[in-house]
């Protein structure tokens, strides 16, 4: 499906209706408001202030998603309709009742290792939450102008970031990565200021919360343990109702995290991808990858890595988002410390401190038991290992270091080991064309295709075992950055195939084979921010 910019008035607004009063998006509108005592808006004032969105003029369709249109039930046409780009942008939102106001949320937060306090939904606006097939989630603007929570910032969110993060949200889905979906990005030729000027752009975003650590360190910081208590009780109550049932709800609840965090680091390292921007108020208390903001996927393997341009220190560089993952959950822990211990009948509020934190300290722990072996099976499985041996992890980080040194592409390393023969070591040579050092990588493959020869499968079997494992396509930036170029131009056409070819990450597509190839060499001088 292809998109054109609306039509526009005279005086440099839209024709369409700003509030659809029949249809599939009026049902929508009806179904989001339906009310609940279990959403997070439900918790009150204290959590959130509700306002309309900024008036963003000749709204258009730049890019939609239908597998997410389809979670939410909204029809794969919608986008046809006049109001759709009016809907998404928020220019609805002013006439929405103060009972059903679009919010944002407030919280606080460690930014790059330091306590930056109150921060909030800057820019963000929460519609609501809808039910749709037995599953509910939330749906929020990204970019609909200014909160109470902004601080200097306009509110605003630029095209070049909201295709970023419409097609990196769809993409990790389809890796099969926890993450937030993506349903729409709506351009406008509304200047925002940057480094340079740019058009602003709304993406709305789905998630079953955008609950974050922030949002309940803000709590902690204020000493409202009333309100972390009711935060607490609504992501038990909404998502791990079996915790209720336990002797300590909360030191559950910080287990399930740990558990999240971990698995979804494992992910991440996995497919060699950077988040950029690991900030407490940037995690998911589900264990989701939210915030798409300076992320990037490797392409030539360097540990070091950093994909953050503002991260001068290299604070979130890929080798490090493991141990940031595991800072974070002792920040959470630390503002989960005032519920932990209820059960405990220990009069010497001193000793049951004392309890609570080694508790706290217990769970955190099970984070190693959690992500080192989770991350060995994977890598295992990317070698195409189906046993497992000693030495295995030894020999998946001398791979690493080979590949660090002779900074051989990420993803096509793993997806043309695959061809790799036990029986040939004159075959296939596309994978050892990726190191400089060739003798170095044929020290390592005589000892791969030894490794091989103890497996029962043969070559064709795990072969296809290793395609469903390692991607042959991923959001490279030079992908990415030619989508933008070309939707500023009010071409979204480049953005649609694109987005249809990561959908599929694990198929060979023959017919966009230069989607996987390496990054041009003008790649290599694209930057990406925090303004991002």
């Amino acid at each position: 499906m292809s998109f054109s910019p609306g039509q526009t008035d005279s005086n440099g607004g839209s024709t369409a209706p700003r509030a659809p009063s029949n249809g599939p998006l009026a049902d929508f509108e009806r179904a989001l408001g339906v009310p609940r005592d279990d959403t997070f808006a439900a918790l009150g004032a204290t959590f959130h202030t509700r306002l309309p969105g900024a008036p963003l003029p000749a709204p258009y369709v730049v890019g939609f998603s239908e597998q997410t249109a389809a979670l939410l039930g909204l029809d794969r046409e919608a986008p046809s309709d006049p109001a759709f780009a009016e809907y998404f942008c928020g220019n609805f939102t002013r006439e929405r009742s103060p009972s059903t106001m679009s919010y944002a949320s407030v919280y606080s937060g460690h930014q790059f290792g330091v306590w930056a306090g109150q921060l909030g939904d800057g820019r963000a606006l929460m519609l609501g939450e809808i039910e749709h097939a037995g599953k509910r989630l939330e749906v929020q603007l990204k970019g609909a102008g200014r909160t109470p929570y902004s601080r200097m910032g306009d509110g605003r969110a630029v095209l070049r970031s909201s295709i970023r993060e419409f097609l990196c949200s769809e993409a990790m889905h389809h890796l099969g990565i926890p993450t937030t979906r993506a349903l729409t990005v709506i351009g406008s030729d509304q200047l925002v200021r940057r480094e340079e000027l740019e058009t602003a752009a709304v993406v709305t975003r789905v998630s079953p919360s955008f609950v974050r650590f922030g949002h309940f360190e803000h709590f902690y910081s204020h000493d409202n343990v009333e309100a972390l208590r009711a935060l607490a009780d609504h992501v038990i109550g909404r998502f791990y109702p079996h915790l209720r049932e336990a002797d300590d709800p909360y030191l559950g609840l910080l287990d399930e995290a740990v558990r999240s965090t971990a698995a979804l680091m494992v992910e991440w390292q996995a497919v060699g991808f950077c988040h950029g921007v690991m900030n407490t108020d940037n995690m998911s208390i589900l264990g989701l990858t939210i915030d798409y903001g300076p992320f990037g996927f490797i392409d030539g393997f360097d540990a070091n890595h950093i994909c953050n341009h503002s991260d001068s220190q290299g604070r979130y560089a890929y080798r490090m988002q493991p141990q940031i993952g595991y800072w974070n959950l002792f920040c959470l822990a630390q503002a989960l410390l005032p519920l932990f211990g209820a059960h405990y009948e220990i009069a010497d509020e001193k000793a049951r401190g004392e309890r609570c934190v080694a508790d706290a300290q217990g769970v955190l722990e099970r984070f190693k038991g959690h992500f080192a072996p989770a991350l060995e099976a994977r890598m295992r499985a990317k070698l195409g290992l189906e046993q497992t041996h000693e030495g295995d992890d030894a020999f998946a980080n001398r791979l690493f270091e080979i590949m660090h040194s002779n900074r051989a592409d990420f993803t096509l390393t793993f997806r043309h080991l695959s061809r790799v023969s036990k029986h040939d070591a004159q075959g296939d040579t596309s994978v050892r064309d990726l190191f400089l050092d060739r003798a170095a990588f044929d020290a390592w493959s005589l000892d791969y295709r030894a490794r091989l020869a103890l497996e029962t499968r043969d070559d064709a079997a795990r072969a296809v075992a290793m395609n469903r494992v390692n991607p042959k396509y991923v959001l490279r930036n030079h992908l990415a950055q030619t989508a933008i170029e070309r939707a500023a131009q009010k071409d979204f056409s480049e953005l649609e195939r694109l987005a249809k070819v990561l959908a599929r990450p694990f198929d060979e597509q023959p017919e966009h084979e230069a989607y996987a190839a390496l990054p041009p060499d003008w790649a290599s001088s694209l930057e990406v921010s925090c303004s991002s």
